[in-house]
């Protein structure tokens, strides 16, 4: 689309207030047919690549579970580099070389990365297919529907599950019965049982064993922590949107050289890849000495810990778009809009700071879904995590919307955001954003208070694993499948 010239908008400038010429039918199709083709293939790719990487860890080998802990600190550490380079590297050559080229190196990337994906075909460890996790979750609450009227054995090991054998041979975990959501119990109750013969009766299908029970209960309590994780994930999005126009109204240059505005959220990809060697190198060793915790705080404290952050970088960020506001009226810029002279590192604070929030709450947050997720139910765990993204950058473009008819409501009222930033009122929003950030922390506070996380019954080796950090605090710790969560 950028170098084909049938497939490129006439060139256009605007210049004197002249409207551009409209794009064809064709160029609008080759483009959002791109888009659409990208965010396809991020649908097949994002929830699998991280698990079949995290897949390659042996729960039942301890050493090899121990090193599973840090797996997701340093895979977002690499997804972070590669993003630092697109903000960087990539921006400038689009911007000073060529979109063809801006847009080429990538291409040529993806299809040495596929490559090399490929080629290790041979090493990687497969685990069997199961079938759709929906459709085990489906069948698990239509047996317990069918089944409502059927009572419940006093004793769960009356209830139907597999030997011990069908698990350990798939490398997986049997789940033991639990009293939360009984009713989905139900469907586990075998021919027979619960007090009436009815049930002899009963389609084969009705029967479920107790883990897929258990799996499709760990699912439904993941769902209302997932719906405190789209808030964040709006705030997320503002590096990439409103961020950068703050940038645009300001001085980009650093000698000869122009910062291009696009290029901004570097300073927030390089904070996170400096934070995660910290966090992991670092923090988890000294916190583990305390918490006897091998992942130093559990995965829902670290999310915790990324929210407040969040909260603190909007609040910083409003008092410094406030400055910006008072520069603007200072140098009578309100009604042009024009760049002011200040430098555009007065932004630097919450770019960093949202940096910092990100390394907590990004990488704990793929890490708990995926970890909490049920061992069959894996993929669909992390595509649990991703959606969030999908939904806070829809929930980003309805407040905005929705602030600006609510605040540009009266007559002759200017919005709190509009395109020209100078005469807007961005401070006001983001202490919008920082109030409803704060609200669901309570919410996710309150609803982590009471979450349960899963535990395997399965029987495996119970064996002391030193630690990378043995030496300096002399600390053995166990790993012991059966006895808690690795959380």
């Amino acid at each position: 689309a950028v170098s084909v010239p049938a497939l490129k908008p006439p060139p256009c400038d605007g210049g004197g207030g002249a409207a551009c010429p409209r794009a064809s039918a064709l160029q609008l199709g080759v483009y959002f047919g791109g888009l659409y083709t990208i965010a396809l293939g991020h649908g097949g790719t994002k929830p699998n690549i991280s698990t079949i990487g995290a897949d390659q860890f042996d729960d039942f080998h301890p050493p090899e579970k121990l090193h599973k802990l840090s797996f997701f600190n340093w895979w977002m550490f690499t997804i972070f580099l590669g993003i630092l380079f697109s903000t960087t590297v990539l921006v400038y050559l689009q911007d000073n070389v060529s979109w063809t080229v801006g847009y080429g190196i990538p291409t040529l990337g993806l299809m040495v990365s596929v490559a090399v994906f490929l080629s290790g075909t041979p090493l990687y460890r497969h685990k069997v297919p199961q079938g759709s996790p929906l459709a085990t979750m489906g069948r698990v609450v239509a047996a317990a529907v069918w089944k409502w009227r059927v009572p419940l054995p006093a004793d769960s090991k009356e209830l139907h599950e597999l030997e011990l054998e069908h698990y350990t041979t798939r490398r997986g975990f049997r789940m033991d019965a639990t009293v939360s959501m009984a009713f989905l119990n139900k469907a586990a109750v075998k021919p027979g049982e619960g007090g009436g013969g009815s049930v002899a009766r009963l389609p084969g299908w009705t029967l479920c064993t107790v883990t897929q029970v258990e799996e499709t209960k760990q699912i439904v309590k993941l769902v209302p922590l997932l719906a405190t994780m789209v808030v964040p994930c709006t705030l997320v999005a503002q590096a990439g949107t409103l961020f950068v126009k703050q940038g645009v109204t300001l001085d980009r240059r650093i000698g000869k050289f122009h910062v291009p505005p696009a290029s901004l959220g570097a300073f927030v990809t390089a904070t996170m890849l400096i934070c995660i060697v910290l966090y992991d190198r670092f923090l988890v060793p000294a916190v583990r000495r305390r918490t006897k915790n091998p992942r130093g705080i559990t995965l829902l404290q670290r999310i915790s810990l990324g929210m407040l952050l969040q909260i603190v970088t909007m609040v910083v960020t409003s008092v410094v778009e406030s400055q910006r506001l008072g520069y603007a009226r200072r140098h009578g810029l309100v009604a042009t809009g024009g760049q002011l002279p200040v430098t555009i590192f007065i932004l630097l604070p919450q770019f960093v700071l949202l940096g910092v929030a990100d390394a907590f709450l990004v990488v704990g947050q793929i890490e708990f879904f995926y970890d909490q997720a049920p061992e069959s139910m894996k993929s669909l765990g992390t595509a649990m995590s991703l959606t969030a993204y999908g939904a806070g950058n829809l929930l980003s473009s309805a407040i905005l919307a929705a602030v600006e008819r609510v605040t540009g409501g009266g007559k002759g009222r200017t919005p709190w955001v509009t395109n020209n930033l100078n005469a807007s009122r961005l401070d006001y929003y983001y202490a919008f954003l920082a109030t409803l950030a704060a609200a669901n922390l309570l919410a996710f506070v309150v609803l982590s208070c009471k979450y349960s996380y899963r535990v395997e019954s399965t029987e495996t080796i119970d064996v002391d694993v030193a630690m990378d950090n043995v030496a300096q605090g002399g600390g053995v710790v166990t790993v012991k499948s059966e006895a808690a969560p690795m959380a």
